[in-house]
C-alpha cells in the first residue's frame, strides 16, 4: 500500500496516502471475492506498478505488466503497452486486473487497450475512478478533471500531484461500453470509482 501518492507531495498527498490504501483494502474485499478465483489462479496485473495487486492476493500467480521497467518487482514481469499488444495468447490468464489505470490511458487507445484486456483474459477486473466524484483522486483537487485542460493545467500546480499528467476519468457509460456492467463504489451516496468485472467462465 506504501505506493499510493508515493510520487505525490506536499501534507495533504501524506494524509490522504493512508485513507487511500484503506479504502483501497475496503474495494478490494467487496469485489474482487466476486472473481471466485482458485489459490494460485494466474492473473495479469496491467499497470501492476511497484507491488500492485501481489501486495492483496499474495497466493495467487501473477504476472506483471507496466509501460515501466520494474527491476524489482517480486514476479514474472513484462514490460510492454496493452494498447499496442500484449506478448500473451488468447484466454492465457484466467484474470486480468486492471486498477486505476484506464484514466492514464488516452481516450483514442481506450478501445484497444479494452479489447487487448478481454483478449488474454478469460475474466476480467477493472477499476478507475468515477467522473462525477468532486475530488479528482490525482491532484487530490475539488473539480479539477472537470475543467479544460487550459484550465486545469495551472490548478493542477496547486495540488498534490507530482507533475502534470493530463488524466481523463470515465463515466458509467464509457466503463461499460469497454468492459460490460459496472458496480459502483461509494463514499457515502456518491459514487467514487467503477468496478466492471466479470468471473473467469462468465
Amino acid at each position: 500500500m506504501a505506493e499510493i501518492y508515493a510520487t505525490a507531495r506536499g501534507p495533504l498527498a501524506r494524509l490522504a496516502g493512508p485513507l487511500a490504501a484503506r479504502a483501497r483494502a475496503r474495494r478490494h474485499a467487496r469485489f474482487f471475492a466476486l472473481t471466485r478465483l482458485a489459490t494460485g489462479a494466474r492473473v495479469l496485473d496491467v499497470g501492476c506498478g511497484a507491488l500492485g495487486l501481489r501486495a492483496l492476493e499474495p497466493d495467487l500467480d501473477i504476472t506483471g505488466v507496466d509501460l515501466a521497467e520494474r527491476p524489482d518487482y517480486p514476479g514474472p514481469f513484462v514490460r510492454a503497452d496493452a494498447a499496442a499488444g500484449l506478448p500473451f495468447s488468447d484466454g492465457e490468464f484466467a484474470l486480468v486486473y486492471c486498477s486505476s489505470v484506464i484514466e492514464h490511458v488516452p481516450p483514442a487507445r481506450r478501445a484497444a487497450f479494452a479489447a487487448e484486456i478481454r483478449r488474454v483474459g478469460r475474466g476480467w477486473f477493472v477499476q478507475t475512478p468515477a467522473r462525477s466524484f468532486p475530488v479528482e483522486p490525482h491532484s487530490l483537487l475539488p473539480g479539477a478533471h472537470w475543467l479544460g485542460v487550459s484550465l486545469r493545467r495551472p490548478y493542477w500546480r496547486l495540488g498534490a500531484a507530482a507533475e502534470w499528467e493530463e488524466i481523463s476519468l470515465l463515466g458509467r457509460g464509457e466503463m461499460e461500453a469497454l468492459f460490460g456492467p459496472a458496480r459502483a463504489e461509494r463514499f457515502g451516496p456518491l459514487v467514487k470509482s467503477w468496478v466492471c468485472l466479470s468471473p473467469p467462465g462468465g
